[in-house]
């Protein structure tokens, strides 16, 4: 065996090591019941990198295939939504929040799409909301109850900065929400009219698109 590689093999023991050590106290919580989720992200992290699990997803900062999607953060889409439009690592831009939606022209996720249109080449934009969302019909009158039962001050829910009813206010009609957000997009100030924007709904169980006109 040449030298490089009795280092390279040196080197690989020192490096699983370290990861053994370092993930033996998480192992101990895990084993004693009291490990939480961000420690098993941790725990899983460290093995991840040590085994070079990141190589298949190596790429760079633009979308190849020019191409943002404005969705939504439910969890049942976490894999679905690339899996169903055939999208690899590095092919889009997705963007999430709750109903994907744009509640004002300037908040972030109408600056994340600027971004990716001027800074990263981006000349689709898909909107893709999905059926069963939490976001429609979601109120701050459901809201209010919680957050009162978790201890925020009644001071903060009459605050006068912020129209909560409006900022925690859903949508009743998932189309037409659709159509709303679509709108706001295309019709941006800052958007160049060249960009093509349009919407659709996710079944959320198979992933079928269907496209709102």
């Amino acid at each position: 065996m040449n030298p490089d590689s009795i280092t390279r093999i040196q080197e690989m023991e020192e490096t699983y090591d370290s990861v053994r050590k370092d993930i033996a106290p998480l192992r101990e919580y895990k084993e004693s019941g009291q490990m939480d989720s961000i420690d098993k992200v941790l725990a899983f992290n460290r093995q991840f990198v040590a085994s070079k699990g990141y190589e298949p997803f190596v790429t760079d900062k633009f979308p190849a295939r020019k191409l943002a999607v404005l969705s939504c953060m439910d969890t049942r889409l976490t894999v679905l939504l690339q899996e169903a439009l055939g999208l690899k690592n590095g092919d889009a831009k997705i963007i999430k929040n709750a109903g994907a939606v744009i509640p004002s022209p300037w908040d972030s996720a109408m600056q994340s799409l600027i971004v990716a249109v001027y800074e990263l080449g981006v000349e689709e934009i898909m909107v893709v909301a999905h059926t069963d969302c939490g976001a429609c019909n979601m109120s701050f009158g459901h809201f209010r109850k919680e957050m009162l039962k978790r201890g925020i001050p009644e001071a903060e829910l009459q605050r006068t900065d912020v129209n909560l009813d409006q900022w925690l206010e859903g949508f009743h009609d998932t189309e037409a929400s659709v159509r709303a957000t679509v709108e706001a997009i295309a019709r941006h100030p800052l958007m160049p009219k060249d960009v093509t924007v349009r919407g659709f709904i996710m079944e959320t169980v198979t992933g079928e698109l269907t496209e709102v006109k």
